[in-house]
């Protein structure tokens, strides 16, 4: 299908950046980035799923964070955007509690050895390694994560400076979960859009930098926890994750288990998969968020990555995305939200109106951004990811860290091309996850006329009720039963 609207090249001016990110993603393929970290934590880098760092996805920000690098795939010439819908996750955080809790059993078995028990190498530099995370931590945003934001507003801001003129600041429309992890990570991305207008000038307080607060909405950032059946079905039965259980079990896991007891000289029934997977998260955390090399990372190889990697996909699959239907069907008001957002921006135009609201950021968790995905059919392999079949997934398309890291993000973005043909060619779509041009789902096209857009996902936008989604059937109780 040919659309309308010409797609831009690379200007020579950008040539440079464009060999630097090739020159970058071989020395990432050779599991040595440059930059911050060691090349041993290069090499887990790409395998720690939903803890990636958002620079392992896009490695040319390792070398400038705020480099604007245009996918030659967005449309330009005739075709001006008019509207941008952003779902962003939160920035770099801290461990939850609970995982640092699990971390500090890890640390209590190292300690129950003697001196003489310690050797060299890694065994000694984790007797030397300091447990510096609390509980007051929880999950909260890290100041990496407050830079994460900072960045991708400036360059967002570079890419579309249309939409993220100063005189739209005033329209911006911020909402965001709960959590403290997604309000300060909105507040970041406003203090980076501040930076962006005003440079060099230090921020003011959210309340006096001329646009509405971030607004917070956990029934569209959080639906998963205003959904009944998913609560009921998923989130609190024991047995939706079974082949994550089975595989914490499973050869692949018992292999890791054998080892790590014998590299760390502890006794191998002293240790299960969750310490085995915490002590792997040790590794990432250590490197997103202070950028150094853990001597955790040094207890692990790249085939002990690939296992714990698919550990974590599995949980996300069942739990947040293929494994069953109501994990992307309670989604369905998110994606219908995003659709009334472009719907009023189409019906503005059509009526020579400026469009109210040209930017649109919300603010959630990777748990916020799988099921959409999955809700419009991206990252489906053909076959299920199980306990049994981790060799047969080696490809697979379901990798967590590709599109889930930290600061991910989706964004529509309409566009309104004045020289059409036809009223069909005149409002045109294209999505970027991750700052790249997502090819759509349906056609694999990197753009798509709105209304054949909303044509393919019919069935979502007018039957998908969350109401009747996520309502629990009604048991019928007889006097009898009684």
């Amino acid at each position: 299908m040919m659309l309308s609207g010409a797609r831009s090249r690379l200007p020579a001016s950008v040539a440079p950046a464009a060999v630097l990110a090739a020159a970058l993603l071989s020395s990432f393929a050779r599991c040595s980035l440059p930059g911050r970290g060691d090349p041993v934590a290069s090499v887990l880098s790409p395998f720690f799923g939903t803890k990636t760092r958002y620079e392992d996805v896009n490695p040319w920000l390792l070398v400038d964070p705020v480099a604007q690098q245009r996918d030659p795939q967005l449309l330009a010439g005739t075709c001006t955007p008019v509207q941008l819908v952003a779902l962003i996750r939160h920035g770099t955080r801290y461990p939850t509690t609970k995982q640092i809790r699990k971390l500090r059993q890890l640390q209590g078995l190292l300690q129950t050895r003697g001196p003489e028990d310690r050797g060299n190498g890694v065994t000694a530099a984790l007797a030397e390694w300091s447990l510096w995370y609390d509980d007051w931590m929880d999950g909260q945003l890290v100041e990496k994560g407050r830079q994460d934001m900072r960045q991708l507003a400036l360059r967002l801001a570079a890419l579309f400076p249309d939409l993220f003129s100063r005189e739209n600041y005033g329209l911006l429309q911020v909402i965001t979960s709960s959590k403290h992890r997604c309000v300060d990570s909105s507040a970041a991305f406003l203090q980076g859009l501040w930076q962006h207008y005003h440079p060099g000038l230090p921020p003011p307080d959210i309340s006096d930098m001329g646009c509405d607060p971030p607004r917070i909405n956990d029934k569209l950032m959080r639906f998963f926890d205003h959904c009944e059946k998913f609560l009921t079905d998923v989130e609190r039965n024991d047995s939706a994750l079974y082949h994550v259980e089975a595989f914490k079990t499973g050869p692949e896991m018992q292999k890791i288990l054998n080892k790590v007891a014998a590299t760390l000289q502890v006794p191998v029934n002293s240790l299960n998969a969750d310490l085995i997977q915490v002590a792997f998260f040790t590794c990432s955390f250590d490197l997103a968020i202070k950028g150094v090399h853990s001597p955790w990372c040094d207890v692990f190889d790249v085939d002990d990555a690939k296992v714990l990697e698919y550990l974590n996909d599995l949980k996300q699959y069942w739990k947040r995305s293929y494994g069953y239907s109501i994990n992307s069907r309670s989604s369905c008001t998110l994606f219908q939200d995003i659709f009334l957002h472009l719907d009023k921006a189409v019906e503005q135009k059509q009526r020579s109106q400026p469009v109210s609201s040209p930017v649109i950021l919300q603010f959630g968790h990777a748990e916020t951004l799988l099921p959409l995905l999955s809700l419009m059919g991206y990252f489906k392999d053909k076959e299920p990811l199980t306990a049994y079949n981790f060799k047969e997934q080696d490809n697979r398309k379901f990798r967590s860290g590709r599109i889930v890291p930290y600061a991910s993000n989706l964004i529509f973005v309409l566009y309104h091309c004045e020289n059409a043909k036809t009223p069909q060619e005149e409002f045109q779509v294209q999505m970027l996850l991750n700052e790249k041009v997502l090819p759509l789902a349906h056609s694999q096209e990197t753009v798509a006329f709105y209304e054949d857009l909303k044509s393919y996902y019919k069935d979502i936008l007018q039957n998908c009720q969350t109401s009747k989604e996520c309502d629990l059937p009604k048991v019928n109780v007889t006097s009898d039963e009684l």
